[in-house]
């Protein structure tokens, strides 16, 4: 399934409002930012690594970026990273059995830059196409948190890639630009805190309490002074 045969559902096949909470949108546009410091951009962060914490994770790479992995056998429960996707080609899917079906999937999600995802004990399957190895993510490390990322990088682990703040993108187009503050990388409805589609300038405040950001087809965004 993926980019190459299966969109994520819920994710790019368009954007359902739920009141204050849509579906993830599509995966457009692109955005890169260059520093150095607390102003250093996160995605940068996610291509090199930065600090003890992160080289430690990278060298917990956990199984490959192509394949299906059943859950406990292949696979360990757990929270999972993937970095330095493009183009929204990476495909992921979390399954409860491997009929292939629609109903099988319980979340799933096409990638630019990096992904989150926690793979669940109760999960059967886990299915991954065109993504960059998988790491596993140590609950306890902490990096460098960044003042800026790249507006299509995915996903931020807040407090550790990124900073708890106020942030701004400039120069979004046709609604094009789609964030999401979430409380867990599960990828259910249930995991929003919040999230819009933007056109223009996006101002969004991330809190101390979220647990990821997530950024796709936004300009970069930068934290207020």
């Amino acid at each position: 399934m993926g980019m190459k045969g299966k969109l994520a559902l819920g994710a790019v096949v368009g954007v359902v409002v739920i009141g204050a909470v849509s579906a993830n949108a599509g995966d457009k546009g692109s955005g890169s930012t260059s520093g150095s410091g607390k102003n250093s951009s996160a995605s940068a962060q996610h291509g090199s690594g930065s600090g003890k914490a992160q080289a430690t994770e990278k060298k917990k790479a956990a199984f490959a970026g192509d394949g299906d992995f059943r859950v406990g056998s292949d696979v360990k429960p757990g929270t999972y990273r993937t970095t330095g996707n493009t183009d929204g080609m990476c495909y992921w899917e979390r399954a409860k059995d491997a009929k292939g079906e629609m109903d099988s999937i319980l979340a799933n999600d096409n990638v630019s830059g990096t992904s989150y995802v926690t793979v669940k004990a109760t999960d059967k399957l886990f299915k991954s196409s065109g993504c960059k190895d998988w790491q596993a993510v140590d609950a306890k490390a902490k990096g460098t948190p960044a003042a800026r990322m790249a507006g299509d990088g995915g996903m931020f682990r807040v407090g550790s890639d990124i900073a708890p703040g106020t942030y701004r993108s400039t120069g979004n187009k046709d609604d094009s630009c789609y964030w999401e503050r979430t409380k867990d990388a599960d990828h259910s409805l249930h995991s929003i805190v919040a999230n819009n589609n933007v056109t223009g300038t996006a101002v969004v405040t991330i809190s101390p309490g979220d647990a990821y950001f997530k950024t796709t087809g936004c300009g970069d965004w930068k934290k207020a002074a």
